[in-house]
């Protein structure tokens, strides 16, 4: 397999501490910044400067209060609470930077498509086309008791109202205006030339949208689709809809499925299964040697907090594990929560059975993704394999340290993976937008066989009600 550089995305949150528990406690963090909006441009510069593809912006709108029966837990821990909303930083980032791309989560359970359509134009307005969709359906009960729904959408029907919803997104994006739609012509008075922009006529089960998108066509129009779900909706929601998938990850040889079932489902939609790059999650804790990189691993490890770790495990999945021996083997069982998270420590390895202190420590730093702790060579090494034998196009670097495990990457690993062709030292010259720097110069608007591009030319009957399947 040729050498190819990786795909590169800092991992964040815009709260104290994101996936590793207790990161706020060791002495080199500043993850209580995460209000400072000077740490979050520094942070955007830096990245920049190392030409990092982007930033990727975790969310949430609930809180994690299934541990232990309430979110003390959590709270304790500042385990994603509290938590800010990762799109008022875009545009301050995008600010200070000409290249960095912008990942933001969004929840398309709790919020109108016809808001949200209106949310990703502007910021593809401000930042010139570098803003992708994270699309999640979200899994807390919390966020559901708080915004009004008493009781969370079991789990197969969030993907039935994703599958509405993204059909009204493109109709809003791609369809409602014409390119020449923007006249501004002086002379007849007349900035937008009405009959050039189009009302969607959405009559569908969950959603009436009859109007018109509320923003003329940015450089993107949709915004790159970012996907993250491993169930088998999620898995054929992305192979529908994605431009890049983000996944969890243990080992190289693990993660080989969880690529092969990524581009089956991209298969299974009609699309090329090349066409979705796949982002693994990884902690990377690199010193000069590998004695010291494991010596400060050690030392992150002493800040871990493992009820913290729990609260995590708890929020995402609807699993207590505090009535639970922390050495009694676990089982899977269904859950309404993040069932990929479930089913990776209950069947992703069939080797190995996972008790409840086991998780703890794998949660404990970096989350849901491998770690990685060695010396530049040694990390080039991994990421290599990880490349090589899960055939992953890059990765989403979270931290045990924020911005500090980033300043290592940058300063110790980064030279290294470039000297060995797996890390660019520039930018793609002419590469604008955030789909240009993942599909080539000139991609400005989504792939030709995604169905955004589709609904571009869906004929329409202007003024006449129509569901939309």
């Amino acid at each position: 397999m040729s050498d190819r550089p990786f795909k590169l995305f800092a991992f964040d949150i815009q709260a104290p501490a994101h996936l590793t528990a207790g990161s706020w406690r060791h002495d080199d963090d500043q993850g209580h910044r995460y209000t400072d909006l000077d740490y979050w441009t520094d942070t955007a510069k830096l990245l920049e400067e190392a030409c990092f593809d982007g930033i990727f912006l975790a969310d949430t709108v609930g809180y994690h209060d299934v541990y232990e029966g309430g979110p003390e837990a959590a709270m304790r821990d500042a385990a994603q609470f509290p938590v800010n909303d990762p799109a008022l930083l875009v545009s301050a980032m995008a600010s200070v930077t000409e290249h960095l791309g912008f990942g933001v989560t969004c929840s398309l359970t709790y919020e109108q498509p016809y808001s949200l359509a209106r949310k990703f134009s502007t910021l593809d307005h401000l930042t010139g086309g570098r803003v992708g969709w994270n699309i999640v359906t979200s899994y807390s009960e919390s966020a559901a008791r708080n915004l009004g729904m008493g009781k969370q959408i079991p789990h197969d029907q969030r993907y039935d109202l994703a599958e509405e919803y993204m059909r009204i997104c493109y109709r809003l994006w791609e369809y409602s205006w014409l390119d020449d739609a923007v006249v501004r012509d002086r002379e007849s008075a007349t900035y937008v030339e009405p009959g050039r922009v189009r009302p969607i006529n959405h009559y569908g089960e969950y959603f009436q949208v009859p109007g018109f998108h509320l923003c003329e066509p940015s450089p993107q129009r949709t915004p790159v689709l970012f996907q993250a779900g491993a169930s088998s909706r999620g898995l054929a929601f992305a192979g529908t809809h994605a431009e890049a998938v983000f996944i969890n990850t243990m080992t190289p040889e693990l993660s080989q499925r969880s690529v092969r079932k990524v581009r089956e489902a991209t298969a299974a939609a009609g699309r090329d299964p090349r066409g979705v790059q796949v982002i693994a999650l990884i902690t990377v804790i690199v010193a000069p040697t590998d004695e010291q990189a494991h010596q400060k691993y050690e030392s992150y490890l002493r800040s871990v907090s493992y009820e913290g770790a729990l609260a995590r495990f708890g929020g995402w999945t609807g699993i207590d594990l505090s009535g639970y021996d922390p050495d009694m083997p676990l089982r899977y069982a269904e859950t309404e929560g993040v069932r990929s998270v479930v089913e990776m420590f209950s069947k992703a390895d069939p080797t190995r059975i996972w008790t409840p202190r086991q998780v703890a420590e794998f949660l404990g730093i970096g989350g849901t993704g491998a770690v990685i702790v060695g010396s530049p060579q040694t990390v080039a090494r991994e990421l290599r394999r990880w490349r090589d034998v899960a055939e992953i196009d890059g990765f989403n670097l979270s931290y045990a340290s924020k911005p500090a495990s980033w300043n290592d990457f940058i300063e110790l690993a980064l030279p290294e993976l470039r000297r060995q062709g797996l890390a660019k030292d520039s930018y793609d010259r002419g590469a604008g937008t955030l789909r240009e720097k993942f599909y080539g110069v000139g991609q400005n608007l989504t792939l030709p066989d995604h169905p955004a591009s589709a609904a571009r030319d869906l004929d329409h009957n202007v003024g006449r009600p129509v569901a939309l399947t």
